[in-house]
């Protein structure tokens, strides 16, 4: 009996705590399945996508010296051991050229990210945004494994292009599907806002991250916990959105050619925005640290800790940008403007400082323009596609990306031959003035936020035919509105008729696509 007693309070136990885990199981699934929570834990899944990829950027700062020490001891062995031998850098580098060399390295992501993202961006606009945005942290893992693994220039210049495939796809899916699920423009800029706050962080924390792990655990540690952050932020990806699920993609309707959205005029003038406000930061970084050492003797602390004072103007710009643009988004244009104003008025003033103290004021000068014209830019870009296109965003925030990759393709190769030709200061004014000069472009966007909604689905509809479930459901409601009683007799005669007068209506109404209220 008492065996008995206590085989079925143990069974009690089992089907108690079964029904506690089937219950905490079926609020999870409620929980994933509400649109609000959902879209908070895809935006927690992209800003970390975002985090881990400028943290993967800046790691290796620190790190460097140590890769350099190696190459120049396997270089002095290999010397000694035979004449003639060829140096572990390999043929075509040279060690006079180490800055060269670190230039072509730190430059290889932004490369291969601009010459992949057009590819990239339409194959976002094609499958959508959840498989790009799990191949691009596939991608980045195993870019981040092979960081760790290298030991000579071939191998880590293998994983820094590498990251640049990754950083194409999982960048532009994730800063596309923040624009698509926030549709709302207040929301949409508070959660590119926050993204962009997460970009800063990265590049902000891993220079002493990578400095530290790598001061106490070696080298490796750093790159082997990246690459469990981004493994975690995949299997979050996988549990959350299911990008192999049931596909509603078929459904949707078929983005704008990127080639078409490169020759809109308003695209145009947000990414040669976004390329000259991130030309300061991008030929800064690897031309400052040299430049004070020379000019105020800097110390190697100072040259370390020179770009953590701005991360808090970047944040504060973020900040007060969303703010104005939730109570004033006709003004977008002007905050980007003005941030321009910024950006160049502080880029000319570097070369004037004397010390570590003055220079903070302008480097902070610099990222807090670099905030508003980010923050009021990007959203600008989602809602020029929605009135002006197909509101699929994959191609325009690919725009977007192939213009940071721009400047920070040219940064680390060009930046120091132009302060070896011309000079630190004749670098600064040049951006500064190059930035001045673009802010009045901004003007162009001025009546931007006055367009109507796009019908340009109808258009694509009128000129192509039905493509799918999605384009033919669109048709018939089309020519459903346009349908007028007939009498039984003259249908027939009158159908011809009756589809010029439907064609005619809906062009009547896509003509108004570009007029304003």
């Amino acid at each position: 009996m008492a065996t008995e007693g206590g085989a079925g309070l143990a069974k009690s136990a089992v089907e108690k705590l079964s029904d506690a885990m089937g219950e905490k199981t079926k609020q999870l699934g409620t929980a994933m399945q509400d649109v609000h929570r959902q879209r908070r834990l895809i935006l927690v899944i992209v800003c970390v996508a975002l985090f881990l990829d400028n943290m993967l950027y800046m790691v290796i700062v620190p790190i460097m010296p140590s890769y350099l020490a190696m190459w120049e001891a396997g270089n002095s062995d290999r010397e000694s051991n035979a004449s003639g031998a060829k140096s572990v850098l390999g043929p075509g580098y040279p060690p006079e050229n180490e800055d060269f060399k670190i230039g072509v390295l730190f430059a290889s992501k932004a490369i291969l990210q601009l010459l992949v993202n057009p590819l990239s961006g339409t194959f976002i606009d094609r499958v959508g945004y959840d498989i790009p945005l799990l191949i691009g942290l596939t991608v980045m893992f195993l870019s981040t494994i092979i960081f760790a693994l290298a030991e000579n220039y071939a191998t880590l210049f293998a994983a820094r292009s590498l990251q640049g495939l990754g950083s194409a796809f999982a960048d532009t899916s994730g800063i596309a599907m923040i624009a698509d699920k926030y549709t709302e423009e207040s929301e949409r800029s508070r959660a590119l806002g926050i993204a962009l706050a997460f970009i800063s962080l990265g590049s902000l924390v891993a220079p002493p991250f990578g400095g530290i792990l790598y001061e106490f655990a070696g080298q490796r540690l750093p790159f082997l916990v990246l690459a469990c952050v981004c493994l975690l932020d995949g299997l979050l990806l996988l549990t959350v959105i299911k990008p192999f699920g049931s596909r509603a993609r078929e459904n949707m309707p078929v983005g704008t050619p990127i080639q078409r959205l490169m020759i809109d005029p308003y695209i145009a003038v947000v990414a040669g925005a976004l390329t000259t406000c991130n030309i300061p930061l991008a030929f800064l970084e690897p031309t400052i640290a040299t430049w004070m050492k020379k000019t105020m003797g800097a110390s190697e602390w100072e040259m370390g800790v020179t770009w953590l004072p701005a991360f808090f103007p970047h944040v504060l710009g973020v900040y007060i940008t969303v703010k104005l643009a939730a109570k004033y988004p006709h003004l977008q244009w002007f905050y980007g403007a003005l941030g321009m104003v910024i950006i160049g008025a502080s880029s000319c003033t570097v070369p004037a400082c004397r010390n570590f103290g003055q220079l903070i004021v302008p480097l902070c000068g610099i990222c807090f323009g670099i905030a508003l014209v980010d923050t009021a830019l990007l959203p600008t870009l989602a809602f020029l596609v929605d009135v002006r296109h197909v509101s699929v965003y994959g191609s325009v925030y690919a725009i977007a990306d192939i213009s940071y990759s721009v400047a920070y393709a040219l940064g680390p190769i060009v930046a120091s031959q132009i302060v070896h030709s011309l000079g630190f200061v004749q670098l600064n004014l040049g951006m500064g003035l190059a930035n001045v000069l673009y802010a009045p472009v901004l003007l162009f966007l001025k009546n931007v936020c006055q367009m109507k909604a796009s019908h340009s689905e109808r258009n694509i509809l009128l000129e192509e035919g039905p493509k799918g479930l999605y384009d033919t459901i669109k048709m018939e409601e089309r020519k459903g509105k346009g349908k007028t009683p007939h009498p039984t007799g003259g249908m027939q005669g009158n159908n011809v008729d009756s589809y010029h007068r439907d064609l005619k209506g809906a062009s009547e109404e896509d003509s108004s696509d570009y007029e304003y209220s």
